[in-house]
């Protein structure tokens, strides 16, 4: 059997990680600056996380919600403290999609409705619901098509003239766009949305799938504007590279038996990962860190003087630079000539997503190779 050949690989074999490195069968090292698409946010194979995870494999690593699990109850109370939110309720799943999937699913249960609005260039998920809510006509199979989604501007006037109709359930929107091209939605345009949300009956959702989790400076993107959604979905950093997710949810939903479910989600291995995660967050300030070095690291690539930038943009250690050429080359460049994974959005965007605890001298090596390439390149 061979696999299904949907993902486009470099031809190398990572098998060990370390804090923000990872290494080849090969013996070479690597410097991670995309963390797996934002996954990796407490550094790799973290020695706390690991003896955490150990420990609890050899208890128990998964028993059904048909019974009591205490380490879910200890994880949304860790997780309302450390957040900000804790008179929200948690909902554990397994990927980011499905926590969107959730999400909206919650949504129309508690208006009646079934219309979304969610935003250009949005990504949201592949499962049904957040592929329709997601702007990417490449991934919506016919099945997904159902009409019941409206993609704005970031424009409040359009915005508002589509809650207006009054059959719009949900708004869903990225604490900052990643597959976007790293967009960051303004405070004012939050505040905004916010405040047409509740006037017009629609649940505000706000997925913070990879802006959340201390990335930006804050544990929430959103929380730069003072907000607070009524649905926040959580993934990717929340257990540092296991299969883990969350909904994070007002007390204006009134939870129903059955309405929502899962198999996996919660399970006792997942849940000791994300305390442990928690744990290493608050004990190494990394949330301070991605404050202060994102802001570092912001600096010394705007010093770069290249015709070849366009523009930097992002928060804290979500980051993006766009290029006035196609950004292939110098990932590959990056890559195999100074052995640095990087990501993309669109063409020309070079996403930045490296883990937590980057360090000043990490982004130094980062800026001088990035450097090198452009002065090639030109």
């Amino acid at each position: 059997m061979n696999l299904f050949d949907v993902y486009t690989v470099f031809p190398i074999n990572i098998i060990k990680g370390k804090g923000c490195y990872v290494y080849d069968d090969c013996g070479y090292s690597y410097l991670d600056f995309y963390g797996g698409h934002a996954v990796i946010s407490i550094g790799h194979s973290h020695p706390y996380l690991v003896k955490c995870m150990s420990e609890q494999m050899q208890d128990l690593m998964f028993y059904s919600n048909s019974v009591v699990n205490k380490l879910q109850e200890k994880l949304a109370y860790e997780l309302g403290e450390i957040s900000g939110y804790p008179d929200y309720s948690a909902f554990f799943v397994n990927s980011g999609a499905e926590a969107n999937e959730n999400a909206l699913k919650l949504a129309s249960f508690h208006t009646g409705k079934k219309k979304v609005i969610a935003f250009k260039s949005s990504f949201h998920g592949r499962t049904s619901a957040a592929v329709e809510v997601t702007d990417n006509p490449l991934i919506t199979a016919p099945l997904n098509c159902n009409n019941n989604v409206y993609f704005a501007d970031m424009d409040i006037t359009e915005v508002e003239s589509v809650l207006r109709s009054g059959d719009v359930c949900a708004v869903i929107i990225e604490g900052i766009s990643g597959v976007g091209g790293i967009r960051v939605p303004g405070n004012d345009f939050l505040k905004k949305l916010r405040r047409l949300t509740i006037q017009y009956g629609a649940i505000l959702i706000l997925d913070e799938i990879q802006s959340g989790y201390g990335r930006t400076g804050k544990f929430f993107a959103h929380q730069w504007s003072g907000i607070k959604p009524d649905i926040i979905t959580v993934a990717k950093g929340i257990a540092n590279g296991f299969p883990f997710s969350g909904v994070l949810i007002n007390g204006i939903f009134k939870p129903r038996k059955g309405m929502l479910g899962t198999t996996f989600g919660g399970n006792h291995l997942g849940c000791a990962a994300a305390l442990s995660v928690i744990e290493v967050m608050k004990d190494e300030r990394l949330i301070e860190n991605a404050y202060n070095i994102g802001e570092y690291f912001i600096k010394k690539l705007s010093s770069i003087v290249s015709p070849l930038i366009t523009d930097i943009r992002g928060r804290g250690l979500m980051i993006g630079v766009e290029f006035a050429i196609p950004v292939s080359e110098i990932r590959e460049m990056l890559l195999f000539e100074h052995h640095i994974f990087t990501g993309y959005s669109g063409n020309n965007i070079l996403r930045i997503l490296p883990p937590l605890c980057i360090t000043k001298s990490e982004v130094d090596c980062f800026v001088g190779k990035l450097v090198d390439c452009l002065n090639k390149i030109r």
